[in-house]
């Protein structure tokens, strides 16, 4: 009897945010999920980047190199931490990423975020008055002028109230979702 073929793999770029690992439980172990996965590149700005200098032409040469580009980061003030944004602005440049430059055109973009909030906030209603998904929609517009395809997202909400077996539940979820993620992204299909 032959053996089963190994499914194709994307080359998957794991973009991590995070101003203080220290202190996050749910994106501690999000990270070391992330880290087992095959074909997942792991790349973590704030210990690239301490100082916020980040090098562009290493960054896009990245960037080129990989299909699947995964932003995992926690939702601050319904947004990513500052150094993802600063990354943003200095890397997808007009010329490289759109506006005559096609280098992430046909690529995979998808976000992986924690949020201090349980769900039932971002239900559309009470303070927080809006969905997760609307708050990424920056993200997801990013991926349109860029002639990029747009991932469903991936949410842990309610970091700060998890317990232990909770959370390894999630992270097994998230480890599940990136594999799926890498091996539709080589099929060339969304997950």
């Amino acid at each position: 009897m032959a053996a089963m073929a190994e499914p194709a793999r994307a080359r998957t770029l794991l973009v991590f945010s995070h101003p203080a690992l220290e202190r996050t439980r749910v994106n501690w172990a999000m990270a070391e999920t992330a880290r087992t996965v095959e074909g997942v590149t792991f790349h973590d700005l704030y210990e690239a980047y301490p100082d916020f200098a980040v090098d562009v032409d290493d960054e896009q040469q990245r960037l080129t190199a990989h299909e699947l580009i995964v932003l995992q980061f926690p939702l601050y003030w319904y947004t990513g931490p500052a150094l993802l944004k600063e990354w943003l602005d200095l890397v997808w440049l007009q010329g490289f990423a759109y506006g005559g430059g096609h280098a992430l055109e046909g690529k995979i973009l998808a976000c992986a975020v924690s949020t201090g909030a349980r769900a039932q906030a971002f239900a559309g209603a009470g303070k927080e008055a809006g969905t997760v998904g609307e708050f990424l929609r920056p993200f997801e517009r990013m991926a349109e002028v860029c002639g990029m395809r747009w991932a469903r997202p991936f949410v842990i909400h309610g970091a700060d109230v998890r317990t232990e077996a909770d959370l390894r539940r999630q992270t097994e979820r998230y480890r599940r979702r990136l594999d799926t993620l890498v091996c539709r992204a080589a099929e060339g299909k969304l997950a």
